[in-house]
């Protein structure tokens, strides 16, 4: 069944047929029911709404048959009866006071003025006189009718039809005369019809009724339409309805998932690195959310109009502002502007924005959104999204979707060479578009070369270049030279004290898009990042001596800090804070140190090159970056050998011995342990000839040639200059006794070790060395003293923060807790440990994990 109470009382079934009651106390039940649809209504609210005049003074059985008899007429399931009231239960849409007001809501006002067929329940309640109900729903339907009249004439001007509206808005202006609103659109169908005069006269009728019968002046809005008119402001003759200046949405857009939805609401600050998509994703959003602002969006570019007092008349004047009404002071305007977007749903879209001043004038309490290179820092109250490079499958399908070509390997590597960057990518993906006879391995081939690799990223007007250029022709000259020095490093980031020796300016950088913040590292150093196709631009205009300056920083820096951990004067003492401290500096700057000491042996720099590579050694070893340490040592050997420097030759094949005794490559390691001995007895360097044999004992030890081991570190004894040497040598000679099977000798070469790296402050080498110490103890049943040493071990370890030496230590504890029979905890300890091997890389320790857990 369908109801209908807007015009006279109506019912129909669902074919259309007429089924309205005719009797007149039926009619009167079923508009009480329709009046109060959803509402309980008793038998006695019944009674006194049918027999108002008498008091209700009639029979409840009366009012139930009259009920029983309606509910034939509709239908039974209707009028439901509960708990001795009875209620009208109408199914969705069935009422069309409901579907009157969800189609007004929805906007679609055509079709909810098609329901109107007069006024509510006319032909049952003429003077809205009979219920309290009708009267009150007939003034909220009016008012929703002119709602929707007032929006669809609108939507009818918008399009142009107003010469189609004149008879109507006539009409709905004697009618509702005090109804602003109609009578602004009727001036602006006469004003756009050719007849201007008309519409100021009836602009003077509204403002004589007001001013005689009330004093009142017209509102606002209808005196800014009144005196754009007497202007003659030609943009009044523009249809186009709200304006929208918004540039075009971004074909395939693609990505960014996790940021759209945060791009728009309050004041919003976008920002991210020169070619990040920063304007494409705020236009892209924008568009998407369209619909939520009716009153429009405005859009400027600051580039381009760089002054706030031109972007607000520009603005003003889209807004209905006339030329001549545009104030001539920012701060007039400000006010102004402010006053136009009060309570409108607009957005305001601020795109390249330099600074914060740029923006400000601009700002209202209608939702903005500003895109940046700099996060504008100074704009307190707003919301910040930063905006990086594409991850690797968004990157693709942006070349996928650029190109029209078919996801493949050449593609792929198309995008590496593009660093995810979204400029990037597309005028990549524009050229093969533009370019069909292309394949994609040609262009990957032209853009191999890195010296001509942005000279080939560029489509048409669009070139990578130019986003770079914008930022660097706005730099100051430190700030360039800056720039410039920072393109001579290939790291993938590099600290502040790395900007700060090329002459600062690193936030200046990052405002301008030419560099990413990249958090604050595990010593409390701020890093920054550099894309590689940034690198590239800087490194068009190369500054010399910038390595060799960073190397002689580079080379003090890291000698302080290899000095907490091997320190180079036998006779100091090292805090376990530094040790820390110093860690933690290593840690934070390994990739950046790496990466240097390549650069230095690109530039030819071989003095340089060796020396960082020899003074990285211990740390890259203690840690086990075994792939860095390979990588760095056999650049550092080519360094030395190229500089001629024998003893520098010598350190390195020292170094390489340790790299293969870590590997566990010990016919490797007397490889280069042979020739550097030879170096080092040819120079006279005493303590370097200590070194070697000490580790030639250790290759001796492995290969099982315990006697030659022992013999020579015995030798290393004899000759040692100093206590660090001396223990150096008896570490290695306890492990030598312990194999052999002489496990007392062993404990006393170990336990005098261990006094002396105390001592000296040699935490890590302590630590190791109790660890040696927990082994033999154990395999002489004294449990006591192997859980004490490796106790000590492991409290070392915490204190340091090395998670690998404290996995170490825990494997020790727990090889304890299984002589001891607490095979639970061992189990619990050996599993922390491995998680540990496992994480760091280190196969040996992971081994031996494993086989103590097999045999639990």
């Amino acid at each position: 069944m369908e109801f209908r109470i807007m015009g006279p009382l109506e019912v129909r079934d669902d074919e259309g047929r007429d089924r309205t009651p005719t009797v007149p106390k039926h009619r009167d039940l079923l508009a009480m029911f329709l009046l109060n649809a959803g509402r309980p209504l008793t038998v006695e609210r019944l009674r006194r709404l049918l027999w108002p005049r008498e008091g209700g003074d009639r029979s409840d059985s009366l009012v139930r048959g009259y009920v029983g008899e309606l509910r034939r007429l509709v239908g039974k399931d209707v009028i439901t009866t509960v708990s001795g009231s009875y209620t009208l239960a109408l199914g969705d849409g069935r009422l069309d006071v409901e579907r009157f007001r969800l189609l007004v809501d929805q906007g679609a006002y055509e079709q909810a003025l098609a329901l109107w067929r007069g006024e509510l329940l006319e032909d049952v309640d003429p003077e809205g006189e009979r219920w309290v109900e009708t009267r009150r729903l007939r003034e909220e339907l009016e008012e929703l009718r002119l709602l929707a009249l007032e929006r669809r004439v609108q939507a009818d001007l918008d399009a142009g039809r107003h010469r189609e509206l004149l008879a109507e808005l006539r009409r709905l202006t004697k009618q509702h005369p005090l109804w602003q609103r109609f009578r602004g659109q009727y001036m602006l169908a006469l004003y756009r019809s050719g007849r201007r005069v008309d519409a100021l006269a009836a602009y003077a009728v509204l403002r004589d009724q007001l001013d005689g019968g009330h004093a009142i002046e017209p509102d606002s809005e209808l005196q800014l339409l009144y005196h754009r008119m007497l202007h003659d402001d030609v943009s009044l003759h523009v249809s186009a309805g709200p304006p929208v200046l918004l540039p075009p949405d971004v074909a395939g857009f693609t990505g960014r998932a996790g940021l759209l939805d945060q791009v728009i609401g309050g004041q919003v600050v976008v920002h991210g690195q020169a070619g990040a998509g920063k304007s494409a994703l705020a236009v892209h959003a924008a568009w998407r959310h369209r619909e939520s602002f009716p009153d429009g969006i405005l859009y400027a570019d600051l580039r381009e109009t760089t002054a706030p007092a031109a972007v607000l008349e520009d603005f003003l004047r889209w807004l209905g502002c006339p030329a001549q009404a545009v104030p001539a002071s920012l701060e007039q305007r400000e006010r102004l502007f402010r006053t136009y977007t009060a309570n409108r749903g607009l957005l305001v879209l601020l795109d390249n924005a330099a600074g914060e001043a740029q923006v400000r004038p601009l700002l209202t309490s209608c939702p903005t959104v500003v895109t940046s290179r700099s996060s504008l820092g100074g704009l307190t109250g707003a919301r910040r999204l930063s905006v990086g490079v594409l991850g690797d499958d968004e990157a693709l399908d942006l070349l996928v979707g650029s190109s029209g070509r078919q996801e493949d390997d050449g593609l792929r590597r198309l995008a590496r060479f593009c660093g995810g960057l979204p400029i990037a990518l597309r005028i990549a993906g524009s050229r093969l578009a533009a370019r069909p006879e292309w394949t994609v391995d040609y262009l990957v081939g032209l853009l191999e070369d890195e010296h001509g690799r942005l000279d080939r990223l560029h489509v048409g007007d669009q070139a990578v270049r130019s986003v770079f250029t914008i930022g660097f022709d706005g730099l100051p000259e430190p700030a360039r030279l800056t720039l410039r020095g920072l393109g001579t490093l290939s790291a993938p980031d590099f600290a502040d004290w790395v900007t700060e020796e090329l002459g600062g300016h690193a936030e200046t950088l990052v405002d301008a898009g030419l560099l990413a913040t990249h958090g604050v590292d595990v010593a409390g150093q701020v890093r920054y990042r550099m894309h590689d196709l940034t690198r590239l631009f800087a490194r068009e205009q190369p500054m010399p001596g910038v390595l060799d300056k960073l190397a002689v920083v580079v080379l003090a820096r890291v000698q302080a800090s290899r000095f907490s951990l091997v320190s180079g004067d036998p006779g100091t003492a090292v805090a376990t804070t530094d040790i820390r401290e110093s860690v933690e500096w290593l840690a934070a700057e390994r990739a950046f140190l790496v990466a240097l000491v390549a650069d230095l042996h690109a530039a030819g720099l071989d003095d340089g090159c060796w020396q960082l590579g020899h003074l990285l050694a211990p740390y890259l070893e203690r840690h086990r970056f075994l792939d860095d340490w390979r990588a760095v040592a056999g650049l550092a050997l080519e360094s030395a050998r190229r500089a001629g420097d024998g003893r520098g030759e010598a350190l390195i094949l020292l170094d390489q011995g340790d790299l293969h005794l870590a590997e566990r490559q010990w016919e490797r390691a007397h490889e280069v342990l042979r020739p550097a001995l030879e170096t080092f007895l040819r120079l006279g360097g005493t303590r370097d000839v200590h070194h070697v044999r000490r580790r030639l004992g250790r290759v001796h030890l492995e290969l099982g040639r315990l006697d030659e081991a022992e013999r020579a570190l015995l030798t290393c004894l004899e000759g040692a200059g100093n206590r660090r040497d001396a223990a150096d040598a008896e570490r290695v000679l306890g492990a030598v006794l312990r194999r052999a099977g002489r496990l007392d000798e062993a404990a006393d070469r170990l336990g005098a070790a261990v006094g002396h790296l105390a001592e000296l402050g040699d935490r890590h080498r302590q630590a190791d060395t109790l660890l040696d110490l927990a082994a033999v103890h154990l395999a002489q049943a004294a449990k006591p003293a192997a859980r004490a040493a490796a106790e000590q071990a492991r409290g070392i370890a915490v204190r340091l923060g090395d998670r690998l030496l404290d996995a170490h230590a825990l494997l020790a504890l727990a090889r304890v807790n299984r002589a001891e029979g607490a095979a639970g905890r061992a189990r619990e300890l050996a599993e922390t440990a491995l998680e540990v091997f496992d994480r760091t890389g280190d196969r040996q320790g992971a081994a031996n994990v494993r086989a103590l857990l097999a045999g639990i």
